[in-house]
């Protein structure tokens, strides 16, 4: 593979991303909710292998490495930075195993290394800033050595921070991409602009730039359509899964309007009870759609993930993948379908039902 595959790829039409395994992965009892490192590469990569191959079946032309939140502080937080290194590395070889195993008649799969937000970068703390750059190194270092064909860094809502992992990742000479995820306030919490944080990653010489995470399709769009007209790089576009609103842009303080019976004890939905606020297929497909028609190739689904909504990517921006076999066919149901061989009182029941 050559360094620019990427950017390769990417003008030539679209490239998918599956990322945002947190929440699948917990869904499936994997993983402790709230604390959210991924142990699961360590304590059953049989798991994860699955999933990453789950994704590839549906359409993700990149196979991310799960370390998110697997970086040095968050491994202090739980008592087990002595796992730090094993962590990461179980988790590239298995994206990378995966990789090179893609299906017949897809093209071949790209492995990504991955750093993310440290949660302790603060703006003017040279000393944490320092740390963080410390550890984005090491992280970025391991997923060379195993092999990554590209680098992603992101959900940072600091612009510095992601200035900061744009510079490590350019260091390796592999093909990157960086997204950032703005809070609630609609601004990088130091201060700069969602759209100039983005001009200036491009500035730096990110090929890739644009937004992940915190954010659903509805919140997401606009600061989308702004990106991709002010930059002239590709743009990436990987929403959250939940119907985020203007009064609530992002899913951390979403609120539950739907009739629920029993709050959540920590009083947020965020994020064990979001499951309500869920959008369906057709409304991610529709910001799939939108994004490509901007220009937009390089696209994904961030938090809340599933194999369903990376096939309906695909299927939004014209991509058939393996998982198309299995796209609904409404007209062989048994009360709402057209097949000539459903009875007419079951046809008729359908209001009723």
């Amino acid at each position: 593979m050559t360094k620019n595959i990427l950017k390769e790829r990417l003008d030539k039409g679209p490239v998918i991303c599956a990322e945002g395994f947190l929440f699948e992965i917990e869904r499936r009892g994997y993983m402790a909710s709230g604390e959210f490192v991924p142990m699961v590469s360590l304590d059953h990569p049989e798991v994860l292998e699955n999933l990453h191959r789950e994704f590839q079946h549906a359409g993700s032309d990149i196979v991310e490495a799960f370390t998110y939140n697997g970086h040095r502080e968050k491994m202090r937080v739980i008592g087990k930075e002595d796992l730090l290194e094993p962590l990461n590395r179980s988790a590239l070889k298995i994206a990378k195993k995966v990789a090179l195993d893609t299906p017949k008649k897809s093209q071949p799969n790209l492995m990504a290394g991955n750093i993310s937000n440290s949660n302790i970068w603060k703006e003017g703390d040279k000393q944490a800033q320092k740390e963080v750059e410390s550890m984005f190194t090491e992280m970025i270092g391991w997923a060379v050595d195993e092999g990554a064909d590209m680098l992603i860094g992101e959900t940072f809502y600091y612009a510095e921070e992601a200035y900061t992992a744009l510079k490590v990742m350019q260091k390796t000479g592999l093909p990157s991409v960086i997204t950032i995820s703005p809070m609630g306030e609609n601004i990088m919490r130091d201060g700069v602009g969602i759209v100039d944080t983005c001009k200036e990653l491009e500035q730096r010489g990110g090929q890739v730039v644009g937004m992940n995470c915190f954010r659903g399709p509805p919140t997401m769009f606009p600061y989308i359509k702004e990106i991709r007209k002010a930059l002239k790089c590709h743009v990436a576009a990987l929403p959250i899964t939940y119907r985020t609103t203007e009064k609530n842009p992002t899913f951390f303080n979403l609120p539950d309007n739907n009739g629920c019976a029993y709050p959540t004890p920590h009083q947020t939905t965020f994020p064990t009870a979001l499951d309500p606020m869920q959008v369906n297929r057709y409304e991610m497909g529709k910001f799939m759609k939108d994004c490509f028609d901007l220009g937009i190739n390089y696209l994904g689904v961030c938090c809340g993930a599933n194999p369903m909504l990376i096939r309906e990517t695909a299927h939004a921006v014209g991509l058939t993948v393996p998982a198309s076999k299995y796209k609904e066919k409404m007209s062989n149901h048994f009360m709402y379908g057209t097949n000539k061989r459903i009875p007419k009182h079951m046809k008729d029941y359908g209001d009723k039902a």
